[in-house]
């Protein structure tokens, strides 16, 4: 039973092969289009043609079909090419492998979309050809934009920022450079001038050394070249020996498969004319992408069929019978097939991703030595540049950061491993316009010597000392800018870089906003920003002066607090304490005197020692105040030692908390006090820039300075109110007759200024920072190396002494610049004085509610409803008078406060007379207490 089943299996087998190989054509037409006289031509004719050998070898591949390959020889010829593929689509062709050249597949693209026949390329590397518009075309090798990228990555890399693009004037080359121009934009970088050559096959010598001459002129020295062999074999001898800067390439990354061409062992190559090179291996692959497409199209159940193209019935083509070019029906199924192909061929992996672009694109980076070469790095699209082969990069997640980014060590151009700048000044180049500021004050920073065209100053010298550091010579000249009678405006100096009037701008330049958006700044060499400038007067020592380390407000509050805490103190003290009993003025002086003491104390840390001593002697004969009394000894041993002892728990409380603030108030007071008489103090009723924008006063400025448009843009400050001035007489002569208040101006200015006027000081501190530099234009490479001398400068110290030699003066150095130190107000200190308060009233509350408590406990109320109103009185006057009364302390005390619990009147009216005939009692019984403790 089993054997018939298997005899089954195998009949419906082999119908099903019978079946397939009927449905299959015997030959599949296959057309190239080449100019076989061509490096490139020859080696790929001889590729496809192992390739199909190997095809039609293979088992497993077209089982009863045979692939043919038709050459069409073009011969650089555009218009053959066009021929040749008319002809192709006059018979049954499934796919054309071609055209050479990216300008011919643009025009052989529309004929593809038309009659639906895939095109398949491997040398039209153009990128646009992958576009959406080109549905029928297939790049069979990487585009030019993962070339390009590769390229900006490098130049990003070695941090340079312009390279001029060499290239045949086609669409091929045209469409590479665009691509290098926007993958450049990407790393803030540009192309900073284009060389076409022309794209004609014979093209001459003479034509390349008119290029050459172009790129000698110009300031980039990095150069990259997109052309074809024919035009590359001429070029970059001629640019190797006149640059001398030759010295990377990049190469399409293979992957070693270990595959073998079976049919081509190398000997039809290793003629002595050619080699076996890149796009030979792009060929081969391509018929095998052709012929594994049309596999799966029979496994589909496709059929080779075409039909007439109704666009084309009403065409007589002559010779050419374009009526008879048909559809070929099966074509978008063929074309899905491809860009859906799987293989691994002798390039690699071939597969598509949803651009229609071949992934992981791969190239090895180049560093040529003279006649060698040798690989110093890889560049792939999944990763960047990197010493690792993409392979293995391909196993681990993608890394793009910039430490990734890496390449083995370069041995460039005069065998040297210093990367080169990439940018020179040119040897014929044009002289430097520099334009300079023709000031009229302040001419230590720039001036123009009379009679001559020498300039100097500050500014000058900074410059000169960077240019000495530059690698190369720098022509230029100075070209002084303004009338000579007031200070040129400075916006309309920076402006003119825009209009080609100056190739740069030298001096006192602040590096502002509206500035920096139309030309490039050096790095600052001095720092600046605007300051106010007014009058000051000395505050001279006075008999007052100690009352000046706090404002009035302060000192009224101080004394209220005074006041309230000796009073609060006074009630929490007065029922247990015979040193706040007697008559209200005695009363009234042992407050004041308790602060007075409070405050000496303060002030003499030895008294703070002695102070603690003779508190820790007082006798405690209540218990629980015994409890409490290491809290207050440990906290009161810090502040005093005054003559008047607190005994209750609550006003300890307060004149703990009191103490701590007395304390930091006195500390601050003598602090203060101290700078006001050694510090000499300066006096000026303008205190900065926020009161000169919320007053009517006058503003100076000086000529030519920003400082005018960024108090009226900026700070709102009306025009009316701002005063040009040009010199520093000018700023001098203003301040002292009141013309204007003050004057906001640049900082290096200020100083200057006041280094010989002492009348005047900088109120506050400066509200803009920013600085100078040197002006050029946008993008230009000299603002870079002007801004990495300037740093040398300032690094070796040459730069302080450019500055100590021009700005250094010291006729007012002595004296102090600083203004009047702000006095302590009470905004320093209102939180201490609002834990304090807080203290005196939950002090006052809690014992409040004691006392209270007490009174009811011992005058219980009575209930007389006809005297109600004359009860509330008497009332209120027996609990004031209970509260006023003094209270026992010790044994007598509790056996008392036992006796008003049992409610034993009779002993308790006994107690309170003895009380009261004998005053002597309670003192006795602190000696006694003090003597025991002792």
């Amino acid at each position: 039973m089993n054997s018939i089943w298997r005899f089954l299996v195998l009949w419906i087998i082999y119908l099903r092969v019978l079946s397939d190989g009927a449905s299959r054509p015997a030959l599949v037409n296959i057309g190239s289009i080449f100019t076989f006289d061509t490096i490139n031509g020859k080696v790929a004719k001889i590729a496809m043609d192992a390739a199909v050998e190997d095809v039609n070898a293979d088992p497993n591949v077209l089982v009863g079909s045979k692939l043919v390959i038709t050459p069409c020889d073009v011969n650089f010829s555009g218009f053959l090419g066009i021929i040749g593929a008319l002809k192709f689509m006059e018979t049954d062709t499934v796919a054309i492998i071609g055209p050479q050249n990216s300008v011919m597949a643009h025009v052989l693209s529309h004929l593809a979309n038309e009659l639906q026949v895939p095109m398949l390329s491997f040398t039209a590397t153009d990128p646009t050809l992958s576009a959406l518009q080109y549905p029928f075309f297939v790049q069979t090798s990487p585009s030019d934009s993962f070339q390009m990228a590769a390229i900006a990555e490098m130049v990003s890399h070695y941090s340079w920022r312009e390279v001029i693009a060499v290239f045949t004037d086609d669409d091929h080359g045209r469409n590479g450079i665009g691509a290098l121009g926007d993958k450049l934009a990407e790393r803030r970088c540009r192309i900073s001038h284009k060389v076409p050559l022309p794209a004609d096959p014979d093209i001459k010598r003479d034509e390349i050394t008119d290029a050459l001459i172009k790129v000698g002129l110009m300031e980039s020295r990095v150069i990259v070249l997109h052309t074809y062999n024919r035009s590359g074999i001429i070029f970059l001898p001629r640019i190797c020996n006149q640059c001398k800067e030759f010295s990377h390439c990049v190469r399409t990354h293979l992957i070693h498969q270990g595959k073998k061409l079976s049919s081509l062992d190398g000997s039809e190559l290793s003629n002595g004319s050619i080699g076996l090179n890149t796009f030979g291996l792009y060929a081969y692959d391509t018929v095998w992408i052709i012929a594994h497409a049309v596999e799966v199209f029979f496994d589909q159940g496709g059929n080779i069929s075409f039909s007439n193209d109704t666009n084309l019935n009403n065409v007589q083509g002559g010779a050419l019978h374009l009526e008879a070019m048909s559809v070929f029906d099966g074509g978008d199924r063929l074309m899905n097939n491809i860009m859906n192909i799987n293989m691994t061929g002798l390039t690699g992996q071939v597969r598509y991703n949803s651009e229609r672009s071949l992934i992981q694109p791969a190239f090895d980076i180049i560093n040529v030595i003279g006649t060698g070469y040798r690989q110093i790095g890889y560049w792939s699209n999944y990763s960047g540049l990197s010493v690792v082969s993409p392979e293995i990069l391909y196993t681990k997640p993608a890394n793009r950061s910039s430490s990734s980014q890496k390449l083995h060590s370069v041995i460039w151009p005069g065998e040297t491993p210093t990367t080169p700048r990439g940018w020179v000044f040119p040897n014929n180049g044009k002289q430097l316009t520099i334009g300079v500021p023709y000031r009229v004050g302040f001419r230590e920073f720039v001036s123009q010597v009379k009679g001559t065209d020498t300039v100097k100053g500050f500014c000058i010298d900074v410059f000169l000392a960077a240019i000495n550091l530059l690698p190369y010579g720098l022509p230029y000249k100075f070209v002084p800018y303004g009338d000579g009678r007031k200070n040129p405006n400075y916006d309309e100096l920076v402006r003119m870089i825009t209009t080609n009037d100056f190739d740069a701008v030298v001096g006192d330049v602040a590096i502002v906003t509206n500035r920096t958006k139309i030309v490039d700044f050096t790095q600052p060499f001095i720092e600046s920003g605007l300051v106010v400038v007014a009058p000051v007067r000395k505050l001279n020592s006075n008999p007052w002066a100690f009352l000046r380390p706090f404002t009035p407000m302060m000192w009224a509050v101080t004394a209220i607090f005074f006041l309230v805490v000796g009073a609060v103190v006074w009630v929490l003290e007065h029922r247990m304490n015979d040193e706040f009993r007697g008559p209200p003025k005695q009363q009234v002086v042992t407050i004041l005197c308790l602060e007075v003491e409070l405050l000496h104390v303060l002030s003499t840390p030895k008294m703070v020692y002695q102070g603690s001593v003779s508190l820790f002697l007082i006798g405690k004969l209540d218990l629980y105040a015994k409890k409490l009394d290491f809290f207050w000894f440990s906290f009161s041993t810090l502040f005093f030692a005054h003559r008047e002892n607190t005994i209750s728990t609550l006003g300890r409380l307060v004149l703990i908390i009191w103490l701590f603030v007395v304390l930091i108030i006195n500390s601050s007071y003598t602090a203060s006090l101290t700078s006001i008489l050694t510090v000499q103090q300066l006096s000026s009723p303008i205190k900065g820039i926020e009161s000169l924008v919320s007053g009517t006063a006058p503003i100076g400025y000086q000529t030519g300075s920003f400082a005018i448009n960024y108090m009226i843009e900026e700070l709102n400050i009306p025009k009316w109110r701002l005063v040009e001035l040009g010199s520093p007489e000018e700023f001098a002569k203003a301040l002292e007759s009141g013309k204007v208040a003050a004057v906001v101006d640049e900082l290096p200015y200020v100083d200057l200024f006041l280094s010989n006027q002492c009348k005047f000081a900088i109120i506050g501190p400066e509200f803009t920072k920013s600085g100078w530099g040197f002006a050029f234009p946008r993008d230009s490479p000299l603002a870079v190396d002007m801004s990495t001398a300037i740093l040398t400068l300032s690094e070796n110290g040459d730069l302080q002494r450019i500055h100590d030699k021009w700005l250094m003066r010291r006729a007012c150095t002595s004296q102090s610049t600083e203004l009047e130190s702000d006095r302590l107000h009470l905004s320093s200190f209102w939180g201490l004085f609002l834990i304090c308060g807080v203290a005196c009233f939950l002090a006052l509350l809690v014992y409040l509610i004691m006392m209270i408590r007490k009174f009811y406990r011992h005058y219980p109320k009575e209930s007389n409803p006809s005297s109600q109103g004359s009860s509330r009185s008497a009332r209120l006057q027996t609990f004031l008078s209970f509260v006023d009364e003094k209270a026992e302390r010790g044994r007598s005390k509790r056996k008392y406060s036992v006796d008003e619990e049992r409610g034993d009147e009779s002993r308790i009216a006994s107690k309170r007379k003895q009380t009261e005939t004998s005053p002597d009692s309670h003192e006795n019984g602190i000696a006694h207490t003090n003597q025991q403790l002792t």
